[in-house]
């Protein structure tokens, strides 16, 4: 997930993960008489808390790396908590940042880092990297970076680590069927696939299936030429030809031809193990899904390959980058760990751990240069294709109204993916909607 800072200090025996006889308020707040800020100190460690989420892979994995830190050096002491979600994190961030009992780092999806910033919660990360001599701004993958920026080109945030929506495809059905995937550059001929599949299986199988929601449907949309919003932030662009000739042709191939399908609802994931399920169990040709399913599945089975683009535009599929944020405390010593442990997350070698783990992107290009992370995919060649399609992609668009235009996009794909209602229609509705949202933001005050 190097050039950046390693500590040198020996490796440490055995440190204890929590911290005992310490009063709530000394824990929680580090708070002194006069209520002003006060680094938390035991075992003569500077102790920082850290607000992650994710599966049980993940969860195991950043527990090794937070261990690997503590032990790494005698200043500071960083205890994870993992949450339920991201969402849940920056709930919980928010009454904790209230309540003056915030996290000093979280892990955030780039929307939520974004909105904390705006609002002056965050400590900005150039102080820190300016005087850090191994700090190399060229070493992160552009479309991660730049998504940690903020209007004035400051970092007010660390990426640390890749998502971007890829395409798994079953193996045998493909050869079954005469198909060859590096053919399928656009999605038209993926569609046309589709239907060899569909066929060559006496219809047992779908061809393929996207994912439910309009994450795989607004990547369409930027790969057949489309924009969110115009460069001036004024219009909203969700209803032009771009948006709605690929989503009526997610309609199409759905509800008439029905060489695709959609899982979905049930409860939390079901719909996306379902989906997953389908392709490792010959009942599909293939689906797109997450970088970060690769840890789930088996590649015997099934193969990767990058999003295509669409008609005759190339593919331009969104790259989200999840952020390491150090909330503004007040507490001098706590930020300085704060920051040590950040660039320690973001250390090629640490990368590389979390990218084979749990199949995310690593944000480093030197990550490629680590020997293990060099034979992992030398092995599993599968694992360099999220990293391929990131250095063409598309930033995750920023929605300035505070995600209603997004709300507008799950609800039109909704009535495109499972009501069966022409694109147009629905994106016209959306649009309306969104408009309506970024004008009020838009509004002089």
């Amino acid at each position: 997930m190097n050039m950046i800072f390693r500590f040198n200090s020996r490796l440490k025996g055995k440190i204890l993960t929590a911290v005992s006889l310490v009063s709530g308020c000394v824990l929680m707040t580090g708070c002194n008489a006069s209520g002003q800020a006060k680094d938390v100190v035991a075992h003569g460690k500077v102790q920082i808390t850290f607000w992650y989420s994710g599966g049980k892979t993940a969860a195991g994995v950043m527990d090794d790396i937070i261990d690997g830190f503590n032990q790494a050096q005698d200043q500071y002491q960083v205890t994870g908590i993992r949450q339920e979600d991201y969402d849940g994190t920056y709930t919980k961030l928010q009454a904790g940042i209230a309540g003056n009992n915030a996290a000093d780092i979280a892990l955030l999806d780039s929307d939520k880092s974004r909105s904390l910033m705006q609002k002056d919660l965050l400590v900005p990360m150039d102080a820190y990297t300016q005087q850090d001599t191994s700090f190399h701004q060229d070493d992160f993958i552009p479309v991660f970076y730049n998504q940690c920026l903020d209007n004035n080109k400051i970092l007010y945030a660390m990426p640390a680590y890749g998502t971007t929506q890829v395409m798994y495809y079953n193996r045998e059905l493909f050869e079954k069927a005469g198909i060859r995937p590096e053919g399928l550059d656009t999605w038209e001929r993926l569609a046309d696939a589709a239907r060899v599949i569909k066929e060559s299986t006496g219809g047992a199988a779908y061809g393929w299936e996207p994912m439910w929601g309009e994450d795989n449907l607004i990547d369409m949309a930027l790969s057949n030429g489309g924009s969110m919003i115009d460069e001036e932030g004024r219009k909203v662009l969700i209803n032009t030809d771009a948006w709605v000739d690929s989503w009526e042709a997610v309609r199409k191939w759905i509800h008439e031809d029905r060489i695709m399908a959609v899982h979905y609802g049930g409860q939390g994931w079901e719909y996306w193990y379902d989906t997953m399920g389908d392709v490792l169990q010959d009942k599909a040709g293939g689906y797109t899904g997450s970088s970060g399913d690769q840890a789930d599945l088996d590649f015997h089975k099934v193969g990767a390959m990058e999003q295509p683009g669409f008609g005759k535009h190339g593919p331009a599929p969104v790259a989200r980058v999840l952020q390491l944020v150090m909330i503004d405390t007040g507490k001098d010593k706590t930020m300085d760990g704060a920051y040590q442990f950040i660039r320690y997350f973001a250390d090629a070698s640490q990368q590389a751990k979390w990218s084979m783990a749990t199949g995310y992107i690593p944000v480093r290009k030197s990550t490629l240069e680590i020997p293990e992370y060099r034979s992992y995919t030398e092995h599993n060649p599968h694992a360099l294709v999220p990293i391929s399609q990131a250095m063409h992609a598309s930033p995750d668009p920023v929605d300035p109204t505070g995600g209603k235009i997004f709300d507008a996009l799950a609800i039109a794909a909704d009535q495109v993916e499972i009501e069966d209602i022409p694109a147009r229609e629905a994106l016209n509705e959306a649009a309306r909607t969104a408009q309506a949202a970024l004008n009020a933001v838009n509004q002089p005050q």
